[in-house]
């Protein structure tokens, strides 16, 4: 017995179309950039000790709003703190945040060597300088190994942490006064650093090489005066 199929050849079945796949990439709004995003928020919890203290409890040390203040009340520390971050935002992998921390450190050293009135000459000149240096290797976009950065920033750091040191006032305690001039200045640094990253990202380079030649120059007046 031979058994009859109805086979379909191949040919006969209908193709099923298959709905078609668009694509649609859309650019992601990005505010701010993420390592900005980590600038100001580092920036904004070295701000809680100040807020802590605006309104002063019984036994609140005084010395720490001074030493805030300090570094604010000449225009030769806060232009310095700024180059610093300035200079440390042109900077690749760790040595963005290596420099910022060199100056900290030894400042915070100066500062000890300040408060206890050993002697240490050139202190006034050693600031100007810092501008003259650091604004111009802003303006040259100036990029060393990382520890000859950080080296080259505590040199100056030491000036400044003298200066602060030898001008505290008697009457408040070293250890809040420290804290503030400390606080201050990585603010300062941070504010730097945001700015210099912004403007980088913003292709203001020129411009920012720009304010670095004007730092540079501003050291000639402290150097005069």
């Amino acid at each position: 017995m031979v058994l009859e199929q109805n086979i379909t050849p191949l040919t006969s079945f209908t193709a099923i179309p298959l709905p078609s796949l668009t694509l649609s990439l859309q650019k992601p709004k990005v505010l701010l950039p993420m390592k900005i995003k980590n600038i100001i928020v580092l920036a904004a919890l070295c701000l809680l000790p100040t807020f802590a203290h605006a309104h002063p409890l019984p036994g609140d040390p005084q010395g720490l709003h001074e030493g805030f203040a300090h570094p604010f009340t000449g225009l030769d520390h806060l232009l310095a703190m700024v180059a610093v971050g300035l200079w440390a935002a042109q900077q690749r992998t760790r040595a963005r945040w290596m420099i910022p921390l060199s100056f900290v450190s030894v400042m915070a050293f100066g500062g000890w060597l300040g408060m206890k009135g050993i002697a240490f000459s050139g202190v006034e000149t050693g600031i100007a300088l810092s501008l003259l240096v650091l604004g111009g290797l802003i303006a040259m976009k100036a990029r060393f190994a990382t520890p000859t950065s950080m080296a080259l920033v505590g040199c100056f750091a030491l000036s400044h942490g003298f200066a602060h040191g030898h001008e505290m006032p008697a009457s408040v305690g070293a250890a809040a006064f420290s804290s503030g001039f400390i606080v201050a200045t990585i603010l300062l640094h941070l504010a730097g650093m945001a700015l210099g990253t912004w403007m980088q990202l913003n292709s203001r380079q020129p411009l920012l090489r720009l304010g670095g030649a004007a730092i540079a120059l501003c050291s000639v007046f402290f150097l005069v005066s």
